[in-house]
């Protein structure tokens, strides 16, 4: 059972990496609409295309961890259970190394695939949101253009 894992190293320091995973504001501008508390015991709501936000407990958020479970998806049904973290670690002056894990994100899941190519948009998003100011948000143009490419190649295929 391997879960989706990836690793980044960013210019930014801890504290800004923290508050882009931890605030609405910050998970708004490299993920998606987001709204609730981030902090430890807190609820979050990450709203996609559907009526329903997708409802994630904040298990903790520390300067070095942040984690989650998801208590409930009505669009991603697999993802209820599962735990989206983040490890933060220094990596020099104003770095930081991000371990981002996906426990329960396995290949036995039927949204695997669309989920792994949606991290694999959403983590450059946030190194981009942290190293520059700018993300590529679900619903921005660059990830309308990347579910389009998705979309057309699941037509041919």
């Amino acid at each position: 059972m391997n879960d989706y894992e990836r690793v980044i190293r960013v210019a930014a320091d801890c504290t800004a990496v923290h508050a882009a995973l931890t605030t609405t504001d910050g998970l708004s501008a490299w993920w998606t609409t987001c709204t609730g508390s981030g902090q430890s015991e807190g609820e979050l709501k990450f709203w996609f295309d559907g009526p329903q936000p997708c409802v994630m407990h904040v298990e903790e958020a520390t300067p070095s961890a942040v984690r989650w479970v998801v208590t409930d998806c009505d669009f991603l049904r697999d993802w209820v259970g599962t735990r989206p973290t983040f490890s933060v670690t220094p990596a020099g002056s104003d770095r930081c190394e991000i371990r981002f894990r996906h426990h329960g994100l396995t290949p036995e899941l039927d949204c695997i695939e669309v989920c792994t190519q949606g991290w694999n948009h959403f983590i450059p998003s946030l190194r981009s949101y942290l190293e520059t100011g700018t993300g590529a948000p679900y619903g921005c143009a660059e990830d309308i253009a990347r579910r389009k490419r998705r979309a057309g190649r699941a037509a041919a295929g």
